[in-house]
């Protein structure tokens, strides 16, 4: 009754401590026996807080939808947890990083050290001399950075954009309607802050038998199932409002400098029917230690071999497709989740806060986790 009392007060916020403190007085067993069950039994009172949709004729903000007091309960538990330690989930920024073929190199300069007459203050600052922020290190994609045909454009005359179908019905006239506007719908500032539990899946470990996945591997709806039972977590499995989190190993290819070259030209991914999967469960968030999220194979990109998920539908990147523009996942590239893996945090509170800049397809992205090891 005390639980339910504040869950209905006009600062509900109060109920997610309230529940993690209620839980956590419960040792009636062993400590590790003991915290099972309190996480059993906040997960349980926090299924019927994370809404399940369908949403509004127009969302723009997808599967973000599902973030609220239910999401905040899930994240209470872990930041609270015996142990706990916040983990980076991204990498350093900077003109020697590897650079993604699909935008822009950024291209930082360093200003002089400015002094102003008749002050003690010395100023220090810096600027973006080119390319594209949203899409360069770890970043994250906006709903409206795909679209879609009905059709494959045969590429003859011009792209036939006016038939381009977004996430939510939205059309190109809806959503850029002229080349140099911005987005005018399903921008990068439509995303709210995304604070909820998340799930960190050990492709490495498991598949790999702790070798890095090689360039075209698929990680599929059966190996996260395998994955979910092989770390402990087949009680929980994927919740709604969750981030998914998988880590293949690619990612421990990240270099900065960048002298070999060959990070951004392949790399393991998601297959098909292991993102429809997780859509139904209506996660809010992917995201791989990888470049692309899809799976690439070697030599794709220079269009020497096929996609391992093939072309019978015209969809090279059917993963960004289908999340972006079918079921409104948001999606992150190129995470580090190193130090998360070896620490085999499986699940915590993540925090992901993208710029909130107006009608970006994409924004840097500092994504963290705070979680208790071996946990």
């Amino acid at each position: 009754m005390f639980e339910r009392a504040i869950l209905t007060t006009p600062s509900g916020k109060l109920a997610v401590a309230a529940l993690v403190l209620a839980a956590g007085v419960s040792h009636a067993t062993s400590p590790a026996r003991a915290a099972s069950d309190d996480q059993k039994a906040l997960v349980e009172k926090s299924a019927a807080l994370v809404p399940g949709g369908p949403w509004a004729a127009g969302d723009q903000r997808g599967m973000a939808n599902t973030i609220g007091a239910g999401t905040w309960m899930r994240c209470a538990g872990h930041m609270m947890a015996a142990g706990a330690k916040s983990y980076e989930l991204s990498h350093v920024r900077s003109n020697t990083m590897p650079a993604s073929p699909f935008g822009r190199p950024l291209s930082f300069t360093y200003t002089p050290s400015i002094s102003l007459p008749g002050t003690r203050h010395v100023f220090n600052g810096e600027q973006v001399n080119g390319g594209e922020p949203g899409a360069q290190g770890t970043q994250m994609d906006a709903l409206g950075h795909f679209a879609y045909y009905d059709k494959a454009w045969d590429g003859k005359g011009d792209a036939p954009l006016d038939g381009a179908h977004y996430y939510g019905g939205h059309s190109q006239k809806d959503v850029k309607p002229t080349p140099d506007s911005p987005l005018l719908k399903l921008g990068i500032e439509n995303v709210p802050p995304i604070v909820t539990s998340a799930v960190l899946l050990d492709a490495k470990g498991h598949m790999g038998k702790g070798e890095t996945l090689t360039p075209g591997t698929l990680v599929t709806k059966a190996d996260i199932e395998a994955m979910l039972k092989a770390q402990g977590l087949d009680w929980r499995g994927i919740l709604p409002g969750d981030v998914v989190y998988i880590y293949t190993g690619w990612g421990d290819n990240w270099a900065d400098p960048d002298t070999s070259k060959t990070y951004y030209t392949k790399g393991p991914g998601l297959a098909i029917d292991a993102a429809e999967y997780l859509a139904e469960r209506k996660v809010v968030l992917i995201a791989l230690d990888n470049p692309f999220t899809d799976p690439v194979a070697d030599g794709q990109l220079q269009q020497k071999t096929m996609p391992p998920q093939g072309m019978d539908q015209g969809l090279p990147f059917y993963i960004h497709h289908y999340n972006l523009a079918v079921a409104g996942i948001h999606q992150i590239q190129n995470a580090n989740l190193g130090a998360l893996a070896k620490d085999k945090v499986w699940t915590s509170c993540t925090m992901i806060l993208p710029l909130r800049e107006k009608g970006h397809a994409g924004s840097p992205v500092r994504p963290v986790a705070i979680g208790a090891p071996g946990q």
